[in-house]
């Protein structure tokens, strides 16, 4: 009986899929499990080290080489690896990370087998930065939740604390995956609210695998001044709402609210008056109740005009100017 699982999902890794593997490989468990790595049609000579693997490793490795890149943002590759899936636990794993213990799977299937109440546990990871513009540092810190249950997953802001290389979860616990899921550029936010639905989160606080932040990655072709990743954004958080059967329809509003105060300053709508205004009007009627202090900073950046706020700031220098020299 397979115990666990791994799924490695993988395009254009052929810097740092050895080390991905390599990690797996030497995984110190008291089970069988297995790794399938989904290969999304990478031009590069990822393939054929997989194949090399598949060669060295012939009781582990399964390759699923895609000969067309399946699309969807890659989430078409990791559920073809998922369908594949023999294990009682799911671990997957980008192409480009790596574990740094040789004891995560065995620590996870322990926890999980004496825990049928949870539908998955996650541990620490160290995030890299490949081109070294920003420092490492740790998905979680000292104040991270032991439990997590869905109600921990939706906030105001964007929710996300679970590195895709840290998490195992239970096979067959999502049955289906809505349209919204297909459609959103992330794939571990809707999956964990897909199983938060089911039941609760452990957290185990041990750092044993890394996330590598790359020129290559999802990370680094989205932006936040993108119009095109807000309004996926927007779509993934409406998906949500509606699959959490509008529980949270208040927090998940104010979460949308924020994307189209982002569109507001968009590469693509900034410089346009009539809809930069708008989303920056839409952004606060769907973040009621505002606070004073929010409506005048939107009010100030984004729905005056530039000129007349300058003339405002002019007018009041002068005054403040009088009175003071009297």
């Amino acid at each position: 009986m397979i115990k666990v699982s791994v799924i490695v999902h993988t395009y254009n890794h052929e810097k740092f899929i050895r080390q991905t593997l390599d990690s797996i490989v030497n995984q110190v468990v008291n089970f069988d499990f297995e790794v399938i790595v989904g290969d999304d049609a990478s031009p590069d000579t990822t393939p054929q080290i997989i194949r090399e693997y598949q060669a060295k490793y012939p009781h582990l490795i399964k390759p699923l080489l895609h000969e067309k890149n399946l699309g969807g943002f890659g989430k078409n590759n990791t559920l073809s690896t998922l369908a594949a899936s023999k294990g009682q636990y799911i671990a997957a794993m980008d192409g480009d990370d790596y574990w740094t213990s040789p004891h995560k799977l065995q620590k996870q299937v322990d926890f999980l087998d004496a825990n049928p109440d949870f539908v998955a546990c996650f541990h620490n990871a160290l995030i890299h930065f490949e081109d070294g513009s920003h420092p490492d540092h740790y998905v979680n810190d000292e104040h991270q939740k032991v439990v997590t249950t869905v109600e921990d997953l939706v906030g105001e802001d964007e929710v996300w604390y679970m590195a895709t290389s840290a998490v195992m979860f239970r096979n067959g616990i999502i049955t289906e995956y809505p349209q919204w899921f297909h459609e959103s550029k992330s794939g571990d936010i809707p999956r964990y609210i897909l199983l938060g639905k089911h039941g609760k989160f452990y957290y185990i606080n041990e750092v044993m695998s890394v996330y590598r932040k790359n020129g290559g990655g999802m990370s680094f072709t989205d932006g936040k001044q993108d119009a095109g990743f807000l309004f996926n954004r927007i779509g993934m958080y409406q998906g949500i709402d509606a699959e959490l059967d509008f529980r949270y329809h208040k927090i998940l509003q104010k979460n949308i609210a924020r994307y189209y105060l982002m569109l507001a300053n968009s590469i693509q709508y900034g410089d346009n008056v009539i809809l930069s205004r708008f989303y920056a009007i839409k952004s606060l009627i769907l973040s009621r109740p505002n606070s004073a202090e929010h409506i005048k900073n939107v009010f100030q950046n984004y729905i005056l005009p530039k000129g007349l706020m300058k003339l405002y700031a002019n007018l009041k220098w002068q005054i403040q100017k009088r009175l003071f020299s009297k």
